[in-house]
Parts: structure tokens; sequence; C-alpha cells
């Protein structure tokens, strides 16, 4: 482990002080298993508080977090606290007593967490590894195991934890942890630790299906996400699909658009993985037999609803400014529009400026990508596969248009018409709309032509 030289110099200055710098959760865990940690939690042992934050002090700006109990953040990076003990005293996240104590030992420190792979310690100094309850085998096993079963039932965040580090680990849960999972009641969760904990499903892991098969296999669909559970027993409309049900696409088309997503910032990552998890929401109430086939017609539109809902629960809307929730909702109105435009073929210029002024084109094709990728698992045979053709069409045609990121933006404006003599008045809407439409269809290039056209409709 390639340990910042800041940490290995307080950790020096502790020492001086009596005190032991220890090395707790995640980055321990990320090093046992051959990644490199990017964030570091240090316990200090042996020292008052006072004197810590005084220590500290000498490294810089110190942010204080917390009100009952204080962790130390210095710069990015880096958490440093006491050892703790908590103690449930009411409903929620915050209702909790926690207690800083720099004399308690290892074993009673490491028992607040909640699995034994994150309850691993290492001694900055000597790197000697403290391991109180079996951490490293099951590392090896690649098993999720809880601490202390009396501890872990008080926080019920620690169910949607499991399932995202089931999920980016790619671990089993064990028995006693499933049943303890399940006895739960997670209508305590806020929605912002809700989201945390789904968020780091869908973008650390390399195959989001796990965390969300755990997410039913635990109980959070049941109590959470409605519109998740709905998807169970409704059949696909392929006769082929072996599991029968929506949920399963779902779950083979989340882990499609995780491998498209690379490439793209942070907030459109979160909108194409949120689109394809919610894609298909609408199936449960237009999925019915027709003609002698299963049919769901209209379940884009059917499902803008349930997405909505949804993404309440999440609370999600903007993120870096980008509006996340609006590109969720019309992903999932215009999912389908890939694959309807090149089987109509003879589709127009103007439908895909018209699609671009409602949805990120770019994202609707790495949607419908995942969604035509995701009819193609292994078990289906190979001239049943759905064509992915479509998908390469559409984006190539919106390459060429230009409106893969964003629409046209109107050529006229008002104060063009102003130039014109006209007074401001509500025929100023009718007048440059108008112009618009003529210039999304390609009927109008450039601003002389918006003029011209412009003036033979006030002529009018």
């Amino acid at each position: 482990m390639n340990i910042p030289n800041k940490i290995t110099k307080l950790a020096e200055i502790i020492e001086q002080n009596g005190g032991q710098a220890m090395l707790v959760g995640g980055c321990v865990r990320d090093e046992l298993m051959g990644i490199e940690p990017k964030d570091w939690d240090v316990e200090v042992y042996g020292v008052e508080p006072n004197k810590l934050r005084k220590i500290l002090e000498n490294f810089g700006r110190v942010d204080a977090v917390g009100e009952a109990f204080t962790v130390y953040k210095i710069g990015q990076d880096l958490d440093v606290a006491l050892p703790r003990r908590e103690r449930k005293v009411g409903r929620g996240h915050k209702g909790f007593i926690v207690e800083g104590d720099p004399d308690m030992s290892f074993e009673e420190a490491a028992k607040r967490r909640d699995f034994t792979v994150n309850a691993i310690m290492k001694d900055v100094l000597t790197g000697e590894i403290i391991d109180c309850y079996g951490g490293r085998k099951d590392i090896e096993k690649g098993i999720l195991r809880v601490v202390s079963p009396e501890t872990f039932i008080e926080d019920s965040l620690r169910v949607l934890r499991a399932a995202q580090f089931a999920a980016r680990f790619e671990f089993n849960i064990d028995e006693e942890t499933i049943q303890l999972c399940r006895s739960i009641d997670l209508t305590d969760l806020p929605s912002e630790r809700i989201w945390g904990e789904f968020e780091k499903l869908l973008l650390k892991a390399q195959k989001p299906s796990i965390g969300l098969k755990w997410l039913y296999e635990l109980g959070v669909v049941e109590q959470l996400f409605p519109e998740l559970k709905a998807l169970v027993g409704v059949p696909q409309e392929e006769e082929w699909h072996p599991e029968g049900d929506v949920d399963v696409h779902t779950l083979l088309v989340v882990d499609e658009a995780r491998k498209l997503i690379g490439d793209l910032p942070y907030e459109k990552k979160v909108t194409v993985m949120l689109g394809a998890v919610c894609h298909d929401f609408g199936k449960p109430s237009t999925t019915e037999f027709f003609d002698g086939r299963l049919r769901s017609y209209g379940h884009d539109e059917a499902g803008v609803e349930p997405t909505i809902s949804f993404l309440d629960t999440l609370n999600i809307h903007t993120l870096n400014n980008y509006d996340v929730r609006k590109q969720v909702v019309e992903l999932v109105r215009h999912h389908l529009k890939p694959g309807m435009f090149f089987k109509a073929k003879k589709v127009g210029d103007g439908a895909f400026r018209r699609l671009a002024r409602q949805v990120e084109l770019d994202l609707l094709y790495r949607v419908a990508k995942a969604d035509a990728l995701g009819r193609n698992p292994d078990w289906v045979p190979k001239e049943k596969h759905s064509n992915a053709d479509a998908q390469e069409w559409f984006i190539e045609r919106a390459k060429n248009l230009n409106v893969e990121y964003e629409a046209p933006k109107p050529i006229l404006m008002g104060r063009h018409l102003i130039a014109f003599g006209l007074k401001p008045s509500k025929q100023f809407k009718v007048i440059l709309d108008e112009v618009f439409e003529k210039q999304l269809d390609g009927k109008i290039q450039n601003l002389e032509e918006a003029k011209e056209y412009a003036k033979e409709i006030i002529n009018k």
C-alpha cells in the first residue's frame, strides 16, 4: 500500500505522544483485495481529543464534521477520528448516542463495523494487521458476514450496503446476514442515504445486476421500490424468454448499460443507468395478450409516472447543473424511438431534430442499445437475437445532423422581428415557432432565409 506521507508523519507524531494510528475500514479491505485505496480512514488510540486536535492542526486546515462525535477531515482524502461506541436511542440514522474513547480496545472498536471485511485494522507504522473478526478469511471466501448481529440491526442503511458491496466485489452474503437484513425496517431511511448506496451499486459495480438481485433477496424492493417489485411476474413479450419476467430483462439491460458509460461525465453516467433501470416500468400496466401474443403497447409512455415516483424515492433532480430527472423521464418515454426510426427507414431529418429537443440522443442511443443487447443473453438462440444495428444507424444519423448532444437552436430571434419594426406581442411566438419548424425540417439554413420566411408570414 502506498500510504500518503502525511498519514505516515501523522502516525509518527501520534506515537511520540504515546498513541497509535490505525488504518481502518475500506482502505485496509481494498489493499487486501489488491485495490489501490483512494480514501483513507485513521483511528487514533491513546491520545485525548484536545491533544489530537492540536496535532492535526499542524497538517493544515482541519474541518470538523459531526455534532455528537467529531471526525476530522484533512484534505479531500483523509478522515481522522477516535475509536467510538454507538448506542441506539431513537429512530433513523441520527438516533444514536456516539462516544469517543481513546482507551477503547481494538476488538470493541471493530465491533461497531458492519461487515467483517470492513472491520480489519492496520498499524500505519508497523504494517501489523489486526483482524478480530475473521475479515481476511471472508475476503478470501468472497463472502459478506456481519460483525455483530446485535449492533448490525441498529442501522438500517446496512441492508443497502450489503447489496452494493456484494455487487462491487461480486461477493455472496452469508445466511445469517441475509436473515438479519430481511428483518430490518427500512422506512426510516431518508432519500439521500438511499441514493448514496444505490449510486455506488450502479456506478462502482461492473455488474450492477448482482446488487439489484440482492435488493430483491434482502427485502429492500419490497419496502422501498414498488416500481421494481411490480416487474416481477410480468412476462416478456418474446416467447423465447425462459424466465418470463420483465425484472430479468431489466437486470440484463442494466449490466449492458454499465458497459456503455465509461466515457461519460458523472451526471450522464447516472442518467443512463437510471434510464436503464426504469425503461420498462410501464410494462406491468400495459402487458396483455393480443392477437395470440403478449404485447406491451404504450409501455414507453406508461412508464413515465412510475419513473417519477422512483426518482422521488431517490430524490434525484439536478446533478452538476444537469437535469438528470428530466432526461431520465424522457429516456423512458422515448427509448423505443431508435428502433422505430430504423424500421421506418424514411424518417426525415426533422424527426431527429425534433426528438433532440426532447431528449439527448447520445444517451437515448446508449439506453436503447442496452435494451437491445439485454435481449441477447447466452440462453437465447442466436437466430432470435435482437438486432443492435438499429441503434448504430440511429446515432450515426444523429451525428451527421450534429444533434447527438443537443437540439438545433433557433436562428431567428425576437430581436430580428423588432428590427423589422414590429412591437413585441403574442404574434412573436407564432412567427418564431413557424420559422423554427421550417428550420427543423431543413428548409431554412441561415439567418437570411429565416428573415425572408418571417417577412412572408408577416405580409400574410
